[in-house]
């Protein structure tokens, strides 16, 4: 970085990852526009090495070594050198160092549900979120929920900015989606979840739901294809981000199955690829799949059944639903986040 310009931004993305999905693809797709909207800028981010030779153009790499847990967590608090505005895509900002610290919170799940988290993480986190809520200059929030905990816990207000579907999230045509079926060896009728296997994501209860309904449970992403998954679901385990958006079409209906979200990329992104979406009604997602999306009160079996049995019995709903959340999903965009960003620099007095 030049330490010398006027004006030096670092982005704090250590989760930066060409692929990776959630924080990684707020810092992919946003570092890959801001470099067009703050021209005469020195922009740089704090990046493992692995992931410095795919930042964009115009974003300078500050290397650390490829590490996970607290060792990369310290090098998101280590002290820096060198930057105007630091800011931490993912809440971490430097103990020192910077004139001004932007911190952009996800979340505040450690707190509210950190039995979700193993006690050791979940302590850490909640110390690593105290300390810079408590000294950043400017807070961004991804929505008036995640806004509205940092108030009610931390008596702070956050800017609010909103994420958007990743760019490989559009609608496919039918001939992906008859290669995806083909591949996976999908049945002709499913309810499709993708995220994590883990207690938040409430897949058991799901694989009841699609019990009751005699149709097919199929999973994707982490652990669906292991020993947490249930018995009675088809575990894919990882699926290759350019099958996504056929597989989210491919589906009856995608279910999104959770206690608590931030904002809710995935339910977003199948919207965006044209999926018929069940989702939660829990933090920013009624917020942010509006309409879009049928949200569901609790984790009550029965409730979710009675959302889902007219999406699978009637194809009319079933494609007024997925038309309305392709609609839906044009509101948002990663030009107007990254807009959105600057002009939070700018009001705050950050930068000129």
């Amino acid at each position: 970085m030049n330490e010398s310009s006027s004006s030096a931004v670092l982005f704090g993305a250590l989760a930066f990852r060409p692929n990776g999905a959630g924080v990684a693809t707020y810092q992919r797709e946003l570092l890959a526009r801001m470099a067009g909207l703050m021209p005469g800028t020195a922009l740089s981010a704090l990046v493992q090495a692995d992931a410095a030779p795919v930042l964009p153009q115009g974003i300078a790499p500050v290397t650390r070594p490829v590490a996970a847990g607290a060792r990369r967590a310290w090098h998101g608090i280590a002290p820096q050198r060198g930057a105007d505005v630091f800011h931490g895509l993912d809440v971490d900002i430097p103990l020192t160092g910077p004139r001004a610290t932007v911190s952009t919170v996800h979340d505040l799940s450690v707190f509210d549900v950190p039995w979700a988290f193993s006690r050791y993480r979940a302590r850490g986190e909640q110390l690593l979120l105290r300390m810079s809520l408590s000294r950043a200059d400017l807070l961004i929030a991804v929505s008036e929920f995640t806004a509205e905990r940092i108030a009610d816990r931390f008596g702070r207000e956050a800017v609010v900015v909103p994420l958007a579907p990743a760019a490989w999230a559009t609608a496919p045509d039918e001939a992906a989606v008859d290669r995806v079926r083909a591949r996976y060896a999908l049945p002709p009728r499913f309810v499709l979840q993708v995220g994590t296997v883990e207690p938040r994501k409430q897949v058991a209860m799901l694989a009841q739901v699609a019990g009751d309904l005699d149709i097919p449970l199929v999973l994707a992403g982490a652990g669906s294809d292991g020993p947490q998954a249930p018995p009675s679901a088809i575990g894919l385990g990882y699926v290759d981000l350019a099958d996504l958006p056929a597989l989210y079409a491919a589906a009856t209906v995608v279910a999104y199955c959770s206690e608590y979200e931030g904002f809710g990329l995935p339910p977003v992104e199948a919207m965006a690829c044209g999926g018929a979406v069940v989702a939660s009604a829990v933090g920013a997602l009624p917020q942010v799949c509006g309409d879009g999306a049928v949200l569901v009160e609790g984790a009550n079996p029965e409730a979710w059944v009675r959302a889902m049995r007219p999406l699978l019995h009637d194809e009319a709903t079933n494609r007024e639903l997925r038309d309305r959340g392709l609609v839906a999903m044009t509101k948002l965009s990663w030009q107007a986040t990254a807009e959105a960003t600057v002009a939070a620099y700018r009001t705050a007095g950050l930068l000129p």
